[in-house]
């Protein structure tokens, strides 16, 4: 199964959904500052679904197809999704009103930093 690929596409359609709801639901909701924040958090998660989708096309490839370092990426991308594009989606939700819970979406910059960090080392190995 092209877990990746399916991720990835799983991952994006959540990101337009969420967009959408942001662009249409949350106006005259939230103060107009955590608008910006759902709209950071839906394109990071759509930057890091199209990655994924890259990650499932290089996994099903004859150079990069047994990349341990490629799931890696794929791996830290998903997680970094939930971590940072998600505590943005709940901190605009709550109002900025969850005190220390933001401190989870530098985490997540984190992972994903990482994630691009294997991917690159996978690409010159490759």
């Amino acid at each position: 199964m092209p877990f990746y690929l399916i991720a990835g596409g799983i991952s994006a359609f959540i990101g337009v959904a969420l967009g959408a709801f942001g662009a249409h639901g949350l106006q005259g909701k939230v103060e107009e500052r955590f608008i910006e924040v759902w709209e950071t958090g839906v394109e990071y998660q759509m930057y890091h679904a199209i990655a994924l989708l890259a990650v499932g096309i290089l996994m099903n490839s004859s150079l990069f197809g047994g990349s341990p370092l490629l799931k890696w990426a794929g791996n830290l991308f998903i997680i970094g999704t939930i971590f940072f594009s998600g505590s943005l989606y709940v901190t605009t939700l709550a109002g900025g009103g969850l005190g220390k819970f933001g401190l989870i979406t530098p985490v997540g910059g984190v992972l994903f930093l990482a994630g691009w960090v294997c991917f690159i080392i996978a690409m010159i190995r490759g």
